[in-house]
Protein backbone atom coordinates (compact mmCIF):
# COMPACT_ATOMS: atom_id res chain seq x y z
CA UNK A 1 0.00 0.00 0.00
CA UNK A 2 2.89 2.40 0.62
CA UNK A 3 4.53 1.75 -2.44
CA UNK A 4 1.52 2.62 -4.80
CA UNK A 5 1.04 5.80 -2.61
CA UNK A 6 4.82 6.40 -3.41
CA UNK A 7 4.73 6.02 -7.41
CA UNK A 8 1.03 8.17 -7.20
CA UNK A 9 2.90 11.13 -5.57
CA UNK A 10 5.99 10.27 -8.10
CA UNK A 11 3.38 10.48 -11.12
CA UNK A 12 1.58 13.31 -9.32
CA UNK A 13 4.71 15.45 -8.77
CA UNK A 14 5.39 14.82 -12.69
CA UNK A 15 2.58 16.08 -14.05
CA UNK A 16 2.50 19.07 -11.96
CA UNK A 17 6.05 20.05 -13.09
CA UNK A 18 5.17 19.57 -16.74
CA UNK A 19 2.29 21.89 -16.25
CA UNK A 20 4.87 24.38 -14.90
CA UNK A 21 7.32 23.84 -17.54
CA UNK A 22 5.67 23.11 -21.24
CA UNK A 23 7.46 20.64 -23.31
CA UNK A 24 7.87 23.70 -26.08
CA UNK A 25 10.81 25.14 -23.79
CA UNK A 26 12.94 22.03 -24.22
CA UNK A 27 12.63 22.97 -28.08
CA UNK A 28 14.14 26.69 -27.44
CA UNK A 29 17.68 25.38 -26.85
CA UNK A 30 17.57 23.25 -30.24
CA UNK A 31 19.16 25.10 -33.04
CA UNK A 32 17.93 24.83 -36.21
CA UNK A 33 20.35 23.71 -39.65
CA UNK A 34 18.48 25.70 -42.16
CA UNK A 35 20.09 28.58 -43.44
CA UNK A 36 17.87 31.20 -45.69
CA UNK A 37 18.35 31.02 -49.18
CA UNK A 38 20.42 34.53 -50.14
CA UNK A 39 18.03 36.16 -52.71
CA UNK A 40 18.78 35.93 -56.32
CA UNK A 41 20.10 39.01 -58.17
CA UNK A 42 18.10 38.59 -61.11
CA UNK A 43 19.90 41.98 -63.08
CA UNK A 44 23.10 39.97 -62.74
CA UNK A 45 23.87 36.91 -65.59
CA UNK A 46 26.63 34.85 -64.11
CA UNK A 47 28.83 33.12 -66.98
CA UNK A 48 30.94 30.12 -66.62
CA UNK A 49 34.03 29.28 -68.08
CA UNK A 50 35.70 26.29 -67.29
CA UNK A 51 36.34 26.44 -63.67
CA UNK A 52 36.17 30.21 -63.48
CA UNK A 53 32.72 32.64 -63.71
CA UNK A 54 32.45 36.21 -64.17
CA UNK A 55 29.04 38.09 -64.39
CA UNK A 56 27.43 41.18 -66.68
CA UNK A 57 25.00 43.22 -65.38
CA UNK A 58 21.86 43.64 -67.08
CA UNK A 59 21.13 46.98 -68.05
CA UNK A 60 17.88 48.35 -69.26
CA UNK A 61 17.93 50.41 -72.19
CA UNK A 62 16.76 54.27 -72.95
CA UNK A 63 17.51 57.82 -73.78
CA UNK A 64 20.24 59.91 -72.78
CA UNK A 65 21.90 63.28 -73.79
CA UNK A 66 25.33 61.90 -75.02
CA UNK A 67 28.61 64.44 -74.78
CA UNK A 68 29.21 67.43 -73.36
CA UNK A 69 26.27 69.38 -72.06
CA UNK A 70 27.74 72.02 -70.59
CA UNK A 71 29.27 74.49 -73.60
CA UNK A 72 31.22 76.55 -70.89
CA UNK A 73 33.07 73.60 -69.02
CA UNK A 74 36.90 74.31 -69.54
CA UNK A 75 37.43 70.39 -69.25
CA UNK A 76 35.61 69.10 -72.13
CA UNK A 77 37.66 68.47 -75.33
CA UNK A 78 36.19 69.86 -78.83
CA UNK A 79 35.30 66.04 -79.91
CA UNK A 80 32.92 65.90 -77.29
CA UNK A 81 30.54 68.97 -79.07
CA UNK A 82 27.69 68.80 -80.08
CA UNK A 83 26.09 67.06 -77.29
CA UNK A 84 23.06 65.23 -78.64
CA UNK A 85 20.17 62.80 -78.01
CA UNK A 86 21.11 58.92 -77.96
CA UNK A 87 18.50 55.87 -77.55
CA UNK A 88 20.23 52.52 -76.78
CA UNK A 89 18.12 48.92 -76.63
CA UNK A 90 19.07 46.64 -73.62
CA UNK A 91 22.30 44.51 -72.90
CA UNK A 92 24.02 43.26 -70.38
CA UNK A 93 27.46 45.05 -69.57
CA UNK A 94 30.75 43.34 -67.83
CA UNK A 95 30.46 44.12 -64.24
CA UNK A 96 34.23 43.98 -64.25
CA UNK A 97 36.76 45.12 -66.65
CA UNK A 98 37.77 41.73 -68.35
CA UNK A 99 40.71 40.09 -66.01
CA UNK A 100 43.61 37.70 -66.92
CA UNK A 101 42.58 35.00 -65.46
CA UNK A 102 39.41 35.29 -68.06
CA UNK A 103 41.85 36.27 -70.92
CA UNK A 104 43.93 32.92 -70.15
CA UNK A 105 41.51 30.79 -70.27
CA UNK A 106 40.19 31.70 -73.36
CA UNK A 107 43.46 32.64 -75.61
CA UNK A 108 45.78 30.22 -73.18
CA UNK A 109 49.02 33.30 -72.38
CA UNK A 110 48.93 36.41 -71.03
CA UNK A 111 50.14 39.77 -72.21
CA UNK A 112 49.90 42.23 -69.43
CA UNK A 113 52.65 44.31 -67.62
CA UNK A 114 51.08 44.06 -64.44
CA UNK A 115 50.47 40.25 -63.43
CA UNK A 116 47.95 38.65 -61.50
CA UNK A 117 44.61 36.76 -62.28
CA UNK A 118 42.73 39.82 -60.58
CA UNK A 119 43.94 42.58 -62.33
CA UNK A 120 42.27 43.94 -65.87
CA UNK A 121 43.64 42.14 -68.49
CA UNK A 122 46.03 45.08 -70.53
CA UNK A 123 48.44 45.60 -73.47
CA UNK A 124 46.00 44.14 -75.83
CA UNK A 125 45.30 45.51 -78.86
CA UNK A 126 41.48 45.95 -80.59
CA UNK A 127 42.07 43.56 -83.08
CA UNK A 128 43.48 40.74 -80.46
CA UNK A 129 40.72 41.28 -78.42
CA UNK A 130 38.39 40.45 -82.00
CA UNK A 131 40.11 36.89 -81.76
CA UNK A 132 39.33 36.77 -78.12
CA UNK A 133 35.91 37.05 -78.16
CA UNK A 134 35.23 34.82 -81.53
CA UNK A 135 36.46 32.51 -79.16
CA UNK A 136 34.77 33.32 -76.16
CA UNK A 137 31.43 33.34 -77.99
CA UNK A 138 32.45 29.59 -79.02
CA UNK A 139 33.42 28.11 -76.00
CA UNK A 140 30.45 29.78 -74.25
CA UNK A 141 27.62 29.70 -77.41
CA UNK A 142 27.13 33.41 -76.14
CA UNK A 143 27.38 36.71 -78.12
CA UNK A 144 29.78 38.73 -76.85
CA UNK A 145 31.14 42.07 -78.18
CA UNK A 146 32.85 45.23 -77.32
CA UNK A 147 29.99 48.29 -76.24
CA UNK A 148 29.61 50.39 -78.70
CA UNK A 149 30.61 54.17 -77.45
CA UNK A 150 27.02 55.19 -76.80
CA UNK A 151 26.43 51.57 -74.48
CA UNK A 152 29.80 52.44 -72.65
CA UNK A 153 28.32 56.11 -72.25
CA UNK A 154 24.84 54.88 -70.91
CA UNK A 155 25.99 52.44 -68.69
CA UNK A 156 29.10 54.64 -67.26
CA UNK A 157 25.91 57.04 -66.87
CA UNK A 158 23.96 54.82 -64.63
CA UNK A 159 21.73 53.70 -67.20
CA UNK A 160 18.11 54.77 -65.95
CA UNK A 161 19.23 54.70 -62.69
CA UNK A 162 21.86 57.91 -63.59
CA UNK A 163 22.70 60.77 -61.03
CA UNK A 164 23.90 62.79 -63.98
CA UNK A 165 27.30 62.88 -62.11
CA UNK A 166 30.95 63.80 -64.15
CA UNK A 167 32.93 60.40 -63.30
CA UNK A 168 31.39 57.14 -63.13
CA UNK A 169 29.42 57.45 -59.80
CA UNK A 170 30.61 60.76 -58.70
CA UNK A 171 31.23 64.05 -59.31
CA UNK A 172 33.75 64.60 -56.66
CA UNK A 173 36.15 61.84 -54.49
CA UNK A 174 37.16 60.21 -58.11
CA UNK A 175 39.40 58.49 -55.83
CA UNK A 176 36.76 56.44 -53.89
CA UNK A 177 35.51 55.87 -57.27
CA UNK A 178 38.65 54.72 -59.68
CA UNK A 179 42.62 54.44 -59.84
CA UNK A 180 43.94 57.23 -61.51
CA UNK A 181 47.06 59.25 -61.55
CA UNK A 182 47.10 60.58 -57.89
CA UNK A 183 46.51 57.31 -56.27
CA UNK A 184 47.36 54.18 -58.61
CA UNK A 185 51.26 54.55 -57.96
CA UNK A 186 51.54 53.91 -62.09
CA UNK A 187 50.40 50.55 -61.97
CA UNK A 188 47.06 48.65 -62.62
CA UNK A 189 44.54 47.28 -59.37
CA UNK A 190 42.69 44.12 -58.62
CA UNK A 191 38.86 45.35 -59.95
CA UNK A 192 35.97 45.75 -57.87
CA UNK A 193 37.78 47.34 -54.96
CA UNK A 194 36.47 50.68 -55.18
CA UNK A 195 33.08 51.93 -55.11
CA UNK A 196 30.75 51.31 -58.01
CA UNK A 197 28.32 53.65 -60.15
CA UNK A 198 24.60 53.67 -59.90
CA UNK A 199 24.59 50.21 -62.09
CA UNK A 200 26.71 48.02 -59.78
CA UNK A 201 29.42 48.55 -62.37
CA UNK A 202 33.23 48.76 -61.25
CA UNK A 203 36.25 50.98 -62.27
CA UNK A 204 34.65 52.53 -65.37
CA UNK A 205 36.26 55.57 -64.67
CA UNK A 206 40.20 54.80 -64.02
CA UNK A 207 42.41 51.65 -63.99
CA UNK A 208 42.65 50.89 -67.88
CA UNK A 209 41.23 52.90 -70.59
CA UNK A 210 38.50 50.72 -72.19
CA UNK A 211 38.15 49.70 -75.80
CA UNK A 212 34.59 50.55 -77.88
CA UNK A 213 33.95 49.09 -81.03
CA UNK A 214 33.33 52.56 -82.72
CA UNK A 215 35.39 54.45 -84.86
CA UNK A 216 36.49 57.78 -84.26
CA UNK A 217 34.08 60.06 -85.52
CA UNK A 218 32.76 63.62 -85.09
CA UNK A 219 29.30 64.30 -82.90
CA UNK A 220 26.23 65.59 -84.60
CA UNK A 221 23.08 67.45 -83.31
CA UNK A 222 21.18 64.87 -84.63
CA UNK A 223 19.13 62.17 -82.24
CA UNK A 224 20.59 58.91 -82.68
CA UNK A 225 19.08 55.02 -82.44
CA UNK A 226 21.84 52.69 -81.16
CA UNK A 227 25.08 54.33 -82.87
CA UNK A 228 27.98 52.47 -83.70
CA UNK A 229 29.78 55.36 -85.08
CA UNK A 230 31.08 55.77 -88.56
CA UNK A 231 31.76 52.47 -90.97
CA UNK A 232 35.20 53.39 -91.49
CA UNK A 233 38.35 54.87 -89.92
CA UNK A 234 41.68 54.74 -89.22
CA UNK A 235 41.49 54.60 -84.97
CA UNK A 236 38.92 53.10 -82.40
CA UNK A 237 37.37 54.88 -79.52
CA UNK A 238 38.60 54.07 -75.62
CA UNK A 239 37.06 55.58 -72.71
CA UNK A 240 37.33 56.07 -68.78
CA UNK A 241 40.87 56.68 -68.54
CA UNK A 242 43.40 54.88 -66.70
CA UNK A 243 45.82 54.85 -63.92
CA UNK A 244 48.22 57.59 -65.07
CA UNK A 245 44.84 59.90 -66.20
CA UNK A 246 44.29 63.11 -64.33
CA UNK A 247 40.61 63.65 -63.31
CA UNK A 248 39.54 65.48 -66.49
CA UNK A 249 40.56 62.12 -68.60
CA UNK A 250 38.53 59.85 -66.38
CA UNK A 251 35.08 62.17 -67.06
CA UNK A 252 32.51 59.66 -68.72
CA UNK A 253 32.39 62.42 -71.80
CA UNK A 254 36.32 62.05 -72.41
CA UNK A 255 36.92 60.07 -75.46
CA UNK A 256 40.76 58.54 -76.47
CA UNK A 257 41.27 56.98 -79.90
CA UNK A 258 44.30 54.70 -80.67
CA UNK A 259 45.74 52.33 -83.59
CA UNK A 260 43.21 49.25 -83.07
CA UNK A 261 46.35 47.03 -83.85
CA UNK A 262 47.98 48.29 -80.72
CA UNK A 263 48.14 47.58 -77.45
CA UNK A 264 49.62 49.54 -74.37
CA UNK A 265 49.48 48.33 -70.61
CA UNK A 266 46.69 51.38 -70.11
CA UNK A 267 44.42 49.72 -72.79
CA UNK A 268 41.95 46.95 -71.39
CA UNK A 269 38.44 46.29 -72.24
CA UNK A 270 34.99 45.41 -70.44
CA UNK A 271 32.53 43.18 -72.31
CA UNK A 272 28.66 43.46 -73.78
CA UNK A 273 26.44 40.61 -73.86
CA UNK A 274 23.64 40.60 -76.46
CA UNK A 275 20.30 38.52 -75.25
Amino acid sequence: MKQKLFFALLTLSALVAKAQYPIEAETDTVKSDTVAAKPVDTNIITITLNELTFEMVKVKGGTFTMGCKNSKDKDCYENEYPAHEVTVDDFAIGKFEVTQDIWKAVMGYNPSKWKHDSLPVERVSWDTIQTFINKLNRLTGRNFRLPTEAEWEYAARGGEKSKNYKYAGCNQDLGSYGWYGPNANSHTHKVGQKKPNELGLYDMSGNVWEWCSDYLGPYTKNSQDNPKGPRHGEERILKGGCYTSPTRGCRITDRCNYNPQLGYSYYGFRLVLIP
